[in-house]
């Protein structure tokens, strides 16, 4: 099925000017976008991977990560291929920059698979592995079908989008996840080709919106500054305290051939968040407490062992031990 593109431009000499992501890519006929999802065929924009299904699967809802958002439950996952930002240390450069094999599905079959994966305690469906903004059109044919089936719709992102395609996708989205890679812009222009900006303003707008969790890989000597990750932990701070953020380990991939980061820097990191931040986890690596507990009287409300979660604390959205109303827990 041929899609045309939503927000784009067309211009003299048959280039077309891309308005999905800030790049504003300028697309020569018969070329794509930095994304490669977005292809000038004779001067119209053609959405190329339109129900290209590269990556399916039943996953934990911890794993995208979102812990604070039906814990214990699952998610119909699906994924595609590209990217619109260029991380040198991209972690899932398979699906980003290589060229899977795909499936075609159509919106309706996946609102229908997702429907289907109730009995597996499936909450709905999520838009992840790769860059799911990049999928923008076949997201939003599909997310209105999912609401009809009054299913949960999350994407993963890493926020790299114009606000106003932003803005027309908000209204389906339940939670999204996205992934703030520093707090700088040095950081953003040499290493993903991107800039900080509008991520901040995505998380912004989504968190007023939506559910919102914020992921950051901490990256020996790039982004593992303290006083980086305080100035980020006191702007999330400043739109909700109970965001939940989740510091991830780094592990080489890709361009980058970086050292792991060590566990005390993540341990470090979690505690200069937590200066500001209620819910602070660590993740891609074992050993640390990603328990949730009650930030009034401490209790455990969940309980995690990797993706094996159990709700001890939690009742009808408050605290078992002090009754403390929790609508940042949606269960």
């Amino acid at each position: 099925m041929v899609k045309e593109a939503q927000f784009y431009e067309s211009l003299d000499e048959g280039l077309v000017k891309c308005g999905l992501c800030p790049h504003h890519c300028l697309i020569k006929a018969g070329q794509h976008g930095l994304c490669r999802s977005r292809i000038n065929k004779n001067g119209q924009l053609i959405a190329a991977n339109y129900s290209k299904v590269a990556s399916l699967a039943l996953d934990p809802i911890e794993k995208k990560p979102l812990y604070h958002f039906y814990p214990g439950k699952t998610i119909l996952s699906a994924g595609t291929f590209g990217c619109n930002l260029s991380c040198r240390f991209c972690q899932n450069h398979i699906l980003v920059h290589g060229q899977p094999d795909t499936q075609l599905i159509e919106p309706q079959q996946l609102a229908d698979l997702a429907w289907k994966s109730r009995q597996y305690e499936s909450i709905g469906l999520a838009f992840t592995y790769n860059e799911p903004i990049i999928w923008y059109e076949y997201i939003l044919d599909t997310a209105r079908l999912i609401k009809e089936k009054d299913l949960k719709l999350v994407l993963v992102s890493n926020g790299y989008i114009e606000d106003k395609p932003l803005q027309h996708l908000l209204p389906y989205l339940d939670a999204i996840n996205i992934d703030v890679k520093a707090f700088n812009e040095d950081f953003y222009k040499k290493l993903c080709r991107g800039s900080l900006k509008p991520v901040m303003n995505t998380v912004e707008q989504a968190a007023c919106r939506c559910h919102v969790e914020i992921t950051s890989l901490i990256i020996p000597h790039e982004n593992d500054n303290m006083e980086e990750i305080r100035e980020m932990s006191k702007w999330l701070a400043g739109i909700n305290p109970f965001i939940p953020l989740h510091l991830s380990r780094y592990h080489p991939a890709y361009k980058f051939k970086e050292e792991a980061t060590p566990a005390s820097t993540l341990e470090q990191a979690r505690q200069v968040a937590q200066e500001y931040l209620k819910h602070v986890f660590v993740g891609n690596m074992p050993g640390p407490d990603n328990n949730s507990y009650c930030p009034e009287c401490e209790g455990l409300l969940v309980k995690r062992d990797g993706y094996y979660t159990q709700i001890v604390g939690l009742e009808q959205g408050r605290c078992k031990a002090c009754g403390q109303d929790l609508p940042c827990l949606l269960s």
